[in-house]
């Protein structure tokens, strides 16, 4: 009797979890490879036009995210905000995974579930990291975008 309710329980359990991942278009090979999946950012600023790149971060935010540019890029206008970030609404939700954090410059973060932010400096707060740019310095991603607005475009990285 043990022995079937074991296997009765694996069975219900290994179902769930297919019927879990499948509801998100995510197979269950695919957990925990977020890090590996690349975005690319095209700046538009004062400073000119730059292309980044960027990681996604390991949590549902962040996947949401990915799904939402599988579908083409999103364009953001975003505005300056307290000399450390540029923020702009994304135009829909995200599911959050707000942490404390301390946030570094080149930081992709989700604020309050509707708004992107690209740091180029620190600031602590109950924030959910969606990635992080790639390879640039604080110096250089201060340069790149600039005083005043920018307008990025994120799309999935071929």
């Amino acid at each position: 009797m043990k022995k079937i309710f074991i296997v009765l329980m694996s069975i219900f359990l290994l179902a769930s979890t297919a019927c879990a991942n499948g509801s998100r278009g995510i197979k269950s090979s695919d957990i925990g490879v977020l890090s590996d999946m690349k975005i690319s950012i095209q700046i538009t600023s004062d400073s000119g036009s730059h292309t980044l790149a960027a990681t996604l971060a390991d949590n549902s935010s962040a996947m949401a995210f990915y799904e939402l540019l599988e579908k083409g890029p999103v364009t953001i206008k975003m505005t300056d905000y307290g000399n450390f970030e540029k923020v702009g609404p994304l135009g829909t939700k995200l599911p959050r995974n707000d942490t404390q954090i301390t946030t570094q410059a080149g930081d992709i973060i989700l604020y309050q579930g509707n708004q992107i932010t690209i740091y180029y400096d620190s600031n602590s707060w109950n924030f959910t990291r969606l990635g992080k740019v790639d390879g640039v310095t604080q110096a250089e991603l201060k340069k790149i975008l600039g005083k005043g607005n920018v307008t990025a475009v994120f799309s999935v990285m071929e």
